[in-house]
């Protein structure tokens, strides 16, 4: 299964742009994005920001995502 991740943009080159996504550091393509800025937060999936979203947004989706890591392990243990 694939899954589209909030991370947030430290800085646009062009249609490229780096973001930090779980603490790393990745080089996305922004082309379907063009408006977005340093600061901002996107959905990126397989390399591509898809959409921006807003902090709140973001947050509530990272939250999520480690609800569902965490009761995963507890399954595994």
């Amino acid at each position: 299964m694939c899954l589209a991740v909030p991370a947030q943009i430290e800085s646009v080159n062009g249609t490229s742009a780096l973001c930090v996504m779980s603490g790393v550091t990745k080089e996305i393509d922004v082309s379907l994005t063009p408006e977005v800025r340093h600061g901002d937060w996107v959905i990126v999936h397989v390399g591509f920001a898809l959409q921006t979203i807003d902090a709140q947004k973001a947050q509530e989706t990272l939250a999520q995502m480690a609800a569902l890591k965490d009761a995963g392990d507890a399954v595994r243990h």
